[in-house]
């Protein structure tokens, strides 16, 4: 990646060591920084502890109800800006926040990623110090970005106020060492992330969705069950879950880290800003004093409400794990006979899990796959890798842990889905 400085607007993409060789990694950037050796201690992929980093960052651990799901919540909404912004993913909620911080002097830049210069779809790490340069970050990219690398090159140029945008792989290591970092203040905005691919394996993904791909501007997972597709020539189409072309992609098109990531909500993140709980629009949970400051920045901006629940998770979560269980054990998956993938894809957004109960699906359906696939992959692993949370949200779904699979430590188990 070519260090690099973009006029208009502003954004510095300071060019990234080599990184060093890790296994379950996913580039978060760490090591490839003067701080390399701190992955042993730092990385979410080897020993994570979430009760003891979230009374850190968060003043206390995350209790029962939807924190058992979600991560310490302070406040959570539904939400869409009222204006929503050119070339944003949803409203451009996310983007905006880190915006009117740079606005109002809160912070001195924003490390986040931009649109490779020759590939819409790709990250790149940078650093914006113009309101104006947040333009760049808007929609989504996919692909892995070393985005700690960019920490020393923000210190070196005098930066001291920080807001950093970044998935939670980079975030639980950022928590890691943000308090030997000597910043004065790091203002971390999550977003969810789930089976992430390279670059390069998402353009696979995309020629198997339209003969033209090279002409998909965006692509969304919606939270009714069908995926949005917008091209350049301003036309849209939308395809059902149910329909993707998923059995055709190959087995390691999501790495093992993506299928074993224990933190679907970005939990260490002073606010988190989604779309799974948000029956169309945003999600957004503000989890401190200061993730909840800065959502009341925007004001008149953004318009907030309850967020809805409706339907039942247990039977959708049921099959997924059932199918995941066979994946993982090299069995051929289930596949729905054609005429009835139609008819479900129409019954789905009527009666499947929707609002705050789409989400609960999703966080579940992770722990499940979390644990099945290490099971499989890297079985002595399970003890360090794998969350008490995890391990309570897979319980109601058959999944508790054989001998040597859980820490010691454990605690209590759910009752069971609500």
């Amino acid at each position: 990646m070519p260090d690099t400085y973009r006029p208009d607007p502003p954004v510095w993409t300071p060019e990234a060591p080599p990184a060093a060789h890790r296994n379950l990694c996913t580039d978060c950037g760490l090591s490839r920084g003067p701080r390399a050796k701190d992955c042993g201690r730092a990385c979410q992929f080897i020993k994570p502890d979430y009760p003891a980093v979230e009374r850190r960052v968060h003043g206390r651990a995350a209790g029962d109800g939807d924190e058992r799901f979600f991560g310490v919540i302070k406040t959570m909404h539904r939400a869409a800006l009222v204006t929503p912004r050119e070339g944003a993913q949803w409203t451009g909620i996310t983007t905006r926040l880190a915006q009117r911080m740079l606005e109002t002097g809160a912070v001195d830049a924003v490390l986040t990623v931009v649109p490779d210069t020759k590939d819409r779809w790709k990250p790149v790490p940078g650093i914006i110090t113009d309101a104006e340069g947040m333009r760049q970050a808007r929609g989504m990219r996919m692909g892995y970005a070393p985005l700690l690398h960019l920490l020393e090159p923000a210190r070196a140029a005098g930066h001291r106020r920080l807001a950093i945008i970044g998935i939670p792989c980079q975030v639980y290591a950022l928590r890691a060492i943000e308090a030997e970092l000597e910043f004065e203040s790091i203002t971390v905005i999550g977003t969810p992330c789930s089976d992430n691919t390279t670059t390069e394996r998402f353009h696979e993904f995309l020629a198997l969705l339209s003969d033209k791909p090279e002409t998909i501007s965006y692509l969304e997972f919606r939270a009714d069950y069908h995926v949005e597709l917008r091209f350049d020539d301003g036309s849209m189409r939308t395809i059902p879950f149910l329909k993707l072309p998923i059995a055709d992609l190959p087995g390691d098109f999501f790495p093992t880290t993506c299928r074993t990531c224990v933190d679907y909500t970005n939990r260490l993140a002073d606010i988190t800003v989604g779309y799974m709980g948000g029956e169309g629009e945003q999600w957004v949970i503000a989890r401190n004093d200061r993730g909840a400051a800065l959502l009341a920045a925007l004001g008149n901006e953004i318009r907030l409400s309850e967020p809805g629940s409706s339907g039942k998770r247990a039977s959708s979560v049921a099959g997924f794990v059932d199918n995941t269980r066979r994946a993982a054990g090299g069995l051929p998956l289930r596949r729905m006979p054609n005429w009835m993938r139609g008819v479900m894809g129409w019954l789905m957004p009527r009666v499947g899990p929707k609002g705050l109960e789409f989400a609960r699906t999703r966080v579940e359906m992770k722990a499940a796959e979390t644990i099945l696939h290490l099971r499989r992959e890297h079985p002595r692993r399970m003890q360090n890798m794998i969350p008490d949370h995890v391990w309570d949200l897979a319980a109601p779904y058959g999944l508790s842990p054989e001998e040597g699979e859980r820490n010691a430590k454990g605690r209590r188990s759910p009752d069971g889905p609500e």
